[in-house]
This record gives C-alpha cells, sequence and structure tokens, in this order.
C-alpha cells in the first residue's frame, strides 16, 4: 500500500495532473451555482432527532434517515412530506445511527456508531444479521458503501474499513445473526498524521463497476482511492478546491457530492471524478445557513437530498435549541 519506487509516484502523479488538465474548464469552486435554491423536502416528527445519514430503496425510491441521539429509523416515502417511523428508538439495542445504505436484495444497513451495524429486511422490517467490532477500545463506526454485495464500512477513530462479504452475512445469519466486524483494509499509515481521538475516515462511497472505494479523511481534508479487491491505496490529486472537514459523500456519473458540516460554514462541494478514480476537479460549492450543517446527501432522480443535522444546535458538537421540525432539504440546480 502505497510502497512505490518514487520514479512511479512521480508518473503516476504527472499522469493524474495531466488528467486533471484535460477536463473542460469549469466556474471556481467557491462561487455559488447561480441557480441552486434549498428547499425542504421531508419532516421528521420529534424533537430531538438529529439526523445523520441518508439512504434510497433502488426498488421504491423510498428515502431512509436515522437519528444520531437514540437511534431511529425513519421511512420518507414519495409524494409524503412527513417521515414515518421505521424502526423505533432502540431497537435491537441500536442507541445511534449513523450511515445507511438500502441494497437491492431488499436489505437495510444501519450503523450504530458504538457498536457496528446491523442488517435488516425491508420488507418484513426483521433484523437479520448484527456485526460488532470486537474489543473495548475506541471506535467511531461511521458510513457504509455497498458494491458486488459487498459492504465497505469506515471507522474514523481506528482509521480502517471494515467487509463484510455476502458469504459472511449468509454464515452470520446462520449462527444466531451474530458476528464480528473485522478490518479489511487499514489506513493509519498512509494518513496525515492525526492528534490522539481525531476523527479521520468519514464518508466512502463505492465506484458503481467494483474498481475502487473513495474514502475521504475528515481531519486531513484528503480523498483516498482504495482498489478493489488488492487495497492498494492511492491519494486522489484534488484541483480547484479543497475537501478538509467532508462528512457524507454520493459519487454518481463521475460527480462526486461532498458534505461539509462545518459549524457557521454550512457547505456542500461538487467534484468531477476522471473515470480511474486518481483525480477529482472542484466544479461548485455552497455554502448556506440553511443546509443547517449538512452530514451527508444523496442524488436520485435529478434531485440531491441533503441531511440537515443540526449537530450544532444543542446536538453532539454545540449548545443552543434546534429547529423543528428537523428535515430534510433539496437543493435544486446543483
Amino acid at each position: 500500500m502505497l510502497r512505490t519506487r518514487s520514479r512511479r509516484r512521480f508518473a503516476a502523479a504527472a499522469l493524474a495532473a495531466t488528467t486533471l488538465a484535460l477536463l473542460p474548464s469549469i466556474p471556481a469552486a467557491g462561487e455559488p451555482p447561480p441557480s441552486a435554491r434549498i428547499i425542504t423536502a421531508h419532516e421528521l416528527p420529534g424533537e430531538r432527532v438529529y439526523p445523520e445519514g441518508i439512504t434510497a430503496d433502488p426498488r421504491t425510491g423510498d428515502l431512509y434517515t436515522g437519528s444520531f441521539v437514540d437511534g431511529m429509523i425513519f421511512r420518507m416515502r414519495p409524494g409524503r412530506r412527513v417521515a414515518e417511523v421505521f424502526l423505533p428508538a432502540g431497537t435491537d439495542g441500536r442507541t445511534r445511527a449513523l450511515g445507511l445504505e438500502a441494497d437491492r436484495a431488499g436489505r437495510l444497513w444501519v450503523i450504530d456508531a458504538a457498536t457496528g451495524i446491523a442488517v435488516y429486511d425491508l420488507r418484513s422490517r426483521r433484523l437479520l444479521a448484527r456485526f460488532d467490532v470486537p474489543g473495548h477500545g475506541g471506535r467511531l463506526v461511521n458510513d457504509v458503501a455497498i458494491t458486488d454485495g459487498t459492504a465497505y464500512i469506515t471507522d474514523s477513530l481506528r482509521s480502517v474499513i471494515y467487509r463484510i462479504t455476502p458469504a459472511q452475512l449468509a454464515r452470520a445469519r446462520q449462527h444466531r445473526g451474530r458476528a464480528p466486524l473485522l478490518p479489511a483494509f487499514d489506513l493509519t499509515r498512509v494518513l496525515e498524521p492525526h492528534g490522539p481521538g481525531a476523527v479521520t475516515l468519514n464518508g466512502i462511497v463505492a465506484d458503481p463497476f467494483g474498481r475502487y472505494l473513495l474514502a475521504v479523511d475528515m481531519s486531513g481534508g484528503d480523498l483516498y482511492r482504495i482498489a478493489l479487491p488488492s487495497g492498494a491505496i492511492r491519494k486522489v490529486t484534488l484541483g480547484g478546491g479543497d475537501i478538509s472537514q467532508g462528512d457524507g459523500m454520493e459519487l454518481r456519473h463521475g460527480r462526486l457530492w461532498v458534505a461539509h458540516p462545518i459549524p457557521h460554514a454550512n457547505a456542500i462541494s461538487r467534484w468531477r471524478v476522471t473515470r480511474d478514480g486518481y483525480a477529482a476537479q472542484a466544479e461548485r460549492r455552497l455554502t448556506d445557513q440553511a443546509l443547517q450543517l449538512p452530514t451527508t446527501l444523496l442524488h436520485r432522480n435529478g434531485r440531491l437530498y441533503v441531511v440537515r443535522s443540526q449537530f450544532d444546535k444543542g446536538g453532539p458538537v454545540g449548545p443552543g435549541t434546534p429547529r423543528t421540525p428537523f428535515t430534510i432539504a433539496s437543493v435544486l440546480g446543483f
């Protein structure tokens, strides 16, 4: 991992820089999109929801989000403004819901930051399996991406990416639905040095062809490409902007959207990723208090949905009083 000769590193960097130079001319990254408009798409019932993740069922179009403070899962149906409770708070011991992913097999993957990840059947709402991080050391299980039926999960304190294959899921279901969540890729040696307890790996997305993953280092402001299945790691060459404080991400048709939950900044950015995933060019950046500390986002049917966490309003990162109801925004023209 990243153990290449200097000549190879220089050649790769030159190739990435050349690729970026060949991308079409675009507006400056800090220039606000002229037609971007933020509206409310869905409301979440409850006084202390503090949503964090979001996903869409690829079969039905239903959206799902979860509460960071109690683990409640909400379902948002097309054409209905107010969400409904899909899984009550504390279901199966879940206390904090972060990253979510619905797959084509009709399963909902739900991360509990303190323990690991649970897998549910969307039709019956039945728990299929749980994967827990072994041991008692610090961990912050954060986000999940799925490619070819395999789930990849980031840990923001341990700087590792866990992996659950279809075979591992099948075995867990046969053994009382419990299994350990084990690391597949360790990025501790390639990330920029951080202090103790720093939040590192956060958002993660998968190339639609299953060739690589992209994971963001929230503290270091770097984006990493992890080749599949080898696990070879390369830092992505970024041009025209920065990805600092990057959280949840969305990759679709060569475009990467990133949420930046920075108090008093409130930003989302859009990047053009090269076909091989080695470089990305900033296209747009939108900063607006109406984003209400966005933690992640989802692009579906031409619309960008953004989670308004309000973590800085009496939540995990700041005092104050949140605006209720908590909501999911739709950003038009971005």
